[in-house]
């Protein structure tokens, strides 16, 4: 107890990815995304310490969980600078042998800057290994390949089945836009079609076709009107059909309460396009190539860290992983232990910026001392609403890890809504504070890495 929380500068690494596609290449293709301004700082500290480096850049190596350690097996990736200063690098050419009959693999990521200093190595989540779209109409029964609501998807066109014409859904400037480069990851939400949109609740379940869905962007928080999702079979879009959507099946998106308007891209814009009746058959519409999309879902792998300037040449790997979290006592003696991955002996648990006495007790836990709410300053004991601070891993040389988890201190007795606190605190206004509960929430800080 007693350190301050080091000065730091944020770094964030997002790695997308999608499951497996047709021809063994990865489709769409896993993108590695470098976010916060901790990279550029660090590139300048690292350029002005290093005489005769100059203009240092971050490189990385991609490639499968089962290759060697040779560099030779990975491919090569290059970042280049966003408009929105995110660092971007894309494994377009990474793809699975015909020899390797795996059904699972995770992607392994090498980041190093040009000097040589190796920054740390990221893995994927488990991927499944899809060959090619289900033939088998789709059952409850076995929903493997089926799609739930609030899955992450990524959506892609190939006009005439050509790769080249490969475009991907993304998001650019607030707007949709089809991409050949870069895809965005959606979550797919099943809504209540009674509902008007600007109600839009959403609802659990798995997706049919003739669902009213709504698609919103994962880094942008971006969405589109409400969609009904629509079978495709030879460029018709079918009306009634009402059966689970299948991994890397054509869909189509129909925008609700249109006449037959679908979503669509023409070039690198996203349109709106008008199917046609099917004269002899009045459950089809026909569409063009541009309004038939291919569905896969994705994976996405957030990696937060911030580091000091003044931290040590160690790689930020492993990076230690908080799953769960076990409250046990209470009052002076409340214990938390911290359940994950990768941890050891170097972390200590931070809530927010005070120190929390940490015991090691395997790299899947953690056990600290709850700081008293008095140690975040005297200020806070007259407060009379939760208080909410994030937890943090930080390693002995400064190098701080960001986590998904939060703590709440929250006072068991508080005034009623509309009251208004007291201008004076009574004297023995410290018997409000005796009985203190804590519960966890879940808030955001990561860092991004997305395959």
């Amino acid at each position: 107890m007693g350190r301050s929380l080091p000065t730091y500068t944020n770094l964030e690494l997002v790695l997308l990815l999608g499951f497996f596609a047709p021809a063994r290449f990865f489709c769409p293709p896993p993108c590695v995304y470098l976010g916060g301004p901790g990279w550029k700082l660090k590139q300048e500290q690292l350029t002005a310490r290093d005489v005769g480096e100059a203009g240092l850049r971050v490189w990385g190596y991609m490639g499968l969980d089962t290759m060697g350690s040779s560099l030779m097996e990975t491919q090569k990736l290059s970042f280049e600078e966003q408009p929105d200063a995110k660092g971007f690098g894309c494994a377009k050419a990474l793809y699975i042998s015909d020899a390797d009959k795996r059904k699972h693999f995770r992607l392994v990521l090498k980041l190093f800057f040009s000097n040589g200093q190796e920054i740390g190595t990221f893995h994927s989540k488990l991927i499944k290994v899809i060959s090619k779209p289900s033939q088998k109409k789709q059952s409850l029964k076995n929903t493997d390949l089926c799609i739930s609501s609030g899955s992450k998807v990524s959506l892609f066109n190939r006009l005439r089945s050509q790769t080249v014409s490969t475009r991907y859904l993304s998001v650019e400037g607030g707007a949709f836009i089809a991409s050949a480069r870069q895809w965005a990851a959606f979550t797919l939400h099943l809504a209540d079609e009674r509902c008007t949109q600007s109600e839009f609740p959403l609802r659990e379940g798995y997706i049919r076709y003739g669902s009213v869905v709504q698609l919103i962007c994962t880094a942008t928080g971006i969405t589109l009107p409400p969609l009904i999702i629509r079978k495709v079979s030879k460029q018709y879009a079918m009306l009634d059909v009402d059966e689970p959507i299948s991994q890397l099946h054509k869909c189509a998106f129909q925008f609700q309460g249109s006449d037959r308007m679908y979503l669509c891209l023409s070039t690198e814009k996203v349109i709106q396009f008008q199917a046609s009746p099917c004269p002899k058959e009045a459950n089809r519409e026909l569409l063009n190539d541009g309004s038939c999309w291919t569905i896969i879902g994705t994976e996405t792998v957030e990696y937060s860290f911030s580091e000091s300037l003044a931290c040590a040449r160690e790689p930020v790997s492993p990076v230690p992983l908080i799953t769960a979290l076990q409250l046990s006592g209470g009052g002076d003696v409340a214990m938390l232990e911290v359940q994950g991955e990768h941890f050891h002996a170097h972390l200590k648990v931070w809530f927010g910026d005070v120190e929390a006495e940490t015991m090691y007790r395997s790299p899947k836990s953690l056990m600290c001392v709850v700081p008293d709410i008095s140690a975040f300053g005297s200020d806070w004991r007259w407060l009379r609403y939760p208080i909410t601070v994030p937890l943090l891993l930080v390693r002995d040389d400064g190098l701080i890890y960001s986590s998904s988890f939060t703590f709440t201190y929250t006072p068991e007795q508080s005034f009623l809504p509309g009251q208004q606190a007291p201008t004076d605190v009574p004297q023995d206004s410290d018997t409000l504070l005796n009985s203190i509960h804590q519960e966890f929430t879940r808030t955001n800080f990561h860092l991004f890495m997305q395959s």
